[in-house]
């Protein structure tokens, strides 16, 4: 009998398996750092129904993009010590209940953006989703080992989806915490990686500790963490915050540092996930100490737009007795 012959789908699947199939834990972070987006957006409090709807909306459609995840990944999942207990494999849900699922919730996260947020935040959150959901899980997850370096520009997303929905434009505020968590994703998921290479090995997906050896991966960790605690000084260095989260960060990139030092030389298997488990803690921590560090009493950055849209505004008519109409 085949795997999927053997899999008994439930015909009643409860509230659990779709709660499972929305990723939340993952989804939690996404939205925290969007959140944190919107609060940096503006000098002080953001509108509270903008905020609202735009984490509602931004909630749904990183729910929707897992829930895609989990079907594209169903058979992969299967094969994985780490997923084979998901909603799919094991039949808690149907693929025709995942998908239709998955696109509801979807289509609502849409409605909710393009009519109660803006249209640069639904259009932004879409690329986004479909970034994630089919750029990456059916091409590159398959395709490459730098797989999520590059696919990573979706999960890097939510702060400006979170900043365009309070003020509807791109600022080059929000792109550097789009540039934090772009460069934090290497180490965070490639850390990961070595502790289940053998699943991504047994699925045949072409992570870097597959491909390339987990002494590589090691270094390539260690590289990009490197890389990490410089950018994420550039928010003091371009005016956006001050000495608190100057010291934080430093804090935190030291922790990180010696995390990515150490996993060159382990002290056992676990530790590649101590680190993981550390750079969420730290990406976390990160974006909190951006967050007071905003609401300290200090004079607000000047904030210039790198990508606006403004509403069309009708031409006054010219006088009649001028000559400014004639040709």
């Amino acid at each position: 009998m085949s795997q999927s012959a053997a899999i008994q789908v439930s015909p009643k699947p409860n509230f659990r398996a779709y709660w499972q199939l929305t990723k939340p834990r993952v989804v939690a972070l996404i939205v925290f750092t969007a959140v944190v987006g919107m609060l940096l957006a503006v000098p002080g409090m953001p509108p509270l129904h903008l905020m609202l709807f735009g984490s509602i909306g931004i909630w749904l459609a990183a729910s929707s993009a897992a829930a895609i995840n989990h079907l594209l990944d169903a058979r992969i999942d299967a094969k994985m010590i780490r997923t084979k207990h998901r909603p799919l494999p094991t039949g808690g849900l149907s693929e025709r209940q995942a998908l239709m699922f998955a696109l509801g919730l979807g289509a609502v996260s849409m409605v909710i953006l393009g009519v109660w947020v803006n249209l640069l935040t639904a259009i932004l959150t879409f690329a986004s989703l479909m970034g994630y959901a089919v750029v990456y899980t059916v091409w590159l997850k398959r395709a490459t080992p730098q797989n999520i370096v590059i696919g990573g520009a979706a999960g890097a997303a939510p702060p400006v989806l979170g900043w365009v929905a309070i003020t509807g434009d791109i600022h080059p505020h929000a792109l550097l915490l789009f540039l934090i968590i772009f460069i934090w994703t290497p180490p965070h998921f490639w850390a990961l990686a070595i502790f289940r290479r053998d699943d991504y090995a047994a699925a045949d997906i072409p992570m870097l500790p597959v491909t390339h050896g987990v002494e590589y991966t090691r270094f390539q960790v260690l590289l990009y963490t490197v890389l990490l605690c410089v950018i994420t000084f550039l928010p003091v260095l371009f005016g956006m915050c001050g000495l608190f989260y100057l010291g934080g960060a430093a804090v935190l990139n030291a922790a990180f540092l010696y995390y990515a030092i150490r996993l060159m030389n382990p002290p056992n298997e676990m530790f590649a996930m101590r680190v993981f488990n550390f750079s969420i803690v730290y990406l976390m921590a990160l974006f909190a100490f951006l967050l007071v560090d905003h609401y300290l009493p200090l004079p607000a950055p000047e904030r210039k737009p790198v990508m606006q849209f403004q509403p069309l505004e009708t031409a006054p008519a010219p006088n009649a007795g001028s000559d400014s109409g004639a040709i």
